[in-house]
């Protein structure tokens, strides 16, 4: 004290009455200190995210209800709205009892999250999840909003495969079951940290695989197990209401930027890269579809238009993040024609019927762009680069495949499974007389339209 009092110039009693002054700011800084490096909650990405979700919502419902809605016939038109509108809601709420912890619960599993988290157990205001920036984080809340939306689109979009024939506690079942069986495990393999695919290097930016694969190998296998409608072939299926299917089709256009952008976890630039490639790649495969139907029927339809705005959509969603904007042009254009013949040529040599082409658009579309996107994600070609872990081109592109393979046999084999299972149950298809009434009067007693 004597010798500190020699160097400051002050008594050792002035020193003494210094001392608390000197710990309160000593203490204020090191507070200070762990504030700044606890992770930051930024209210603009918490803002974003809740409207990503909102948007992906409005995907479902209205979107992708008018847009299947419009493309069945007048006697069916209810029922599909039904089907969406259900399937978004028990969606939801299994997600919240163990949906979320099967996916993303913590667990080391490569297949799946675990029971941590079951009816959200742990899960408080105050908890947080990761983002792609490091010392950044978002309430788990919002998070869990935004992968239900997720979970709660992807068994309706199956819907078109069997439309206008199966009963309505069938698809009930079905979807509780194809939920808990394909689509939970997948979506923990894609995009936890823990999971399968993840750690193979795979890239699927918003749900390429889990999504758009998923749902259209199951719609495949589901089409063939069901059967086809009667009169398929002979009697007049178009679609009743084209303008219900471009409105239905617009709405997803604009959700679907909940559903890209919003992958992104964070208004940061990366949500903008994704944003842009959502509207070019869309555009793109839009103009492409139209010109083949040009050339191939001579004409240009509103119908091949909404097919080919679906196809861009579907093709990006695995590439929004890593793709410059050229190359989401590029593969828009690409997309169209093979989604095309499919939904041409391969589902009439085979006569398979998949009401509304989900397997041709969102299935086919769905490996298009996931395979593409290693491609795409080059540097060279204006990407943002391969995953370290894949390093080149070659690697990259073997990961993708590795992770559509896993996808296509998991989904094709549960799904054929949970359909047996399923038909044991309750059956699978309505009567004859109540499909050729229609499932709107014969399920739900009621009519779309009056006269």
């Amino acid at each position: 004290m004597k010798n500190l009092s020699k160097i400051t110039g002050l008594t050792a009693a002035a020193l003494l009455a210094a001392l608390p002054a000197f710990a309160q700011e000593t203490t204020a800084v090191a507070e200070a200190a762990v504030e700044a490096a606890a992770p930051v909650v930024d209210k603009g990405d918490v803002a974003w995210m809740m409207t990503s979700s909102l948007l992906v919502l409005f995907m479902i419902v209205p979107g992708l209800a008018l847009f299947y809605g419009g493309l069945v016939r007048t006697k069916n038109m209810l029922s599909v709205l039904m089907q969406c509108t259900m399937i978004a809601a028990v969606a939801m709420v299994v997600w919240i009892l163990y949906g979320y912890s099967f996916a993303f619960g913590g667990g080391t599993s490569p297949f799946w999250g675990g029971l941590g988290k079951l009816f959200l157990s742990g899960v408080t205001i105050d908890s947080v999840a990761a983002t792609f920036s490091d010392g950044y984080v978002l309430p788990e809340y919002v998070f869990i909003a935004f992968q239900m939306t997720f979970a709660a689109i992807t068994p309706a979009l199956v819907v078109g495969a069997f439309a206008e024939r199966i009963k309505f506690s069938a698809v009930m079942l079905f979807t509780v079951m194809w939920l808990t069986v394909v689509y939970f495990p997948i979506a923990h393999m894609v995009w936890d940290g823990a999971g399968l695919i993840f750690n193979w290097s795979a890239i699927d930016f918003a749900g390429g695989t889990v999504v758009h694969i998923n749902a259209g190998v199951a719609a495949l296998v589901a089409a063939i197990v069901i059967g086809p409608r009667v009169g398929f072939g002979k009697d007049m299926m178009a679609p009743h209401s084209m303008t219900l299917t471009m409105v239905g089709a617009a709405m997803l256009w604009v959700g679907w930027f909940g559903f890209n952008a919003g992958s992104n976890l964070e208004a940061t630039a990366g949500a903008t890269l994704a944003m842009i490639n959502t509207f070019v790649c869309t555009a793109a495969a839009i103009v492409s579809w139209a010109a083949i139907e040009a050339i191939f029927r001579g004409k240009a339809s509103g119908l091949g238009a909404a097919s080919g705005l679906v196809a861009g959509l579907v093709a990006i969603t695995p590439a929004c993040g890593t793709t410059g904007p050229v190359g989401a042009i590029v593969l828009g254009l690409m997309v169209s024609p093979v989604c095309y013949f499919f939904v041409t040529s391969v589902k009439s040599k085979f006569g398979y019927d998949d009401s509304l082409d989900v397997f041709g658009v969102h299935g086919v579309g769905g490996i298009v762009g996931a395979i593409m996107t290693g491609v795409l994600c080059a540097p060279a070609l204006g990407g943002t680069g391969f995953v370290v872990e894949a390093g080149t081109m070659g690697a990259q592109v073997a990961a993708q495949i590795k992770g559509v393979a896993v996808t296509i046999v998991w989904s094709g084999v549960a799904s054929l499974v949970l359909l047996y299972i399923t038909k044991s149950i309750t059956g699978l298809r309505v009567s004859t007389d109540d499909e050729r009434q229609g499932l709107d009067l014969s399920a739900h007693g009621e009519s779309a339209y009056h006269s």
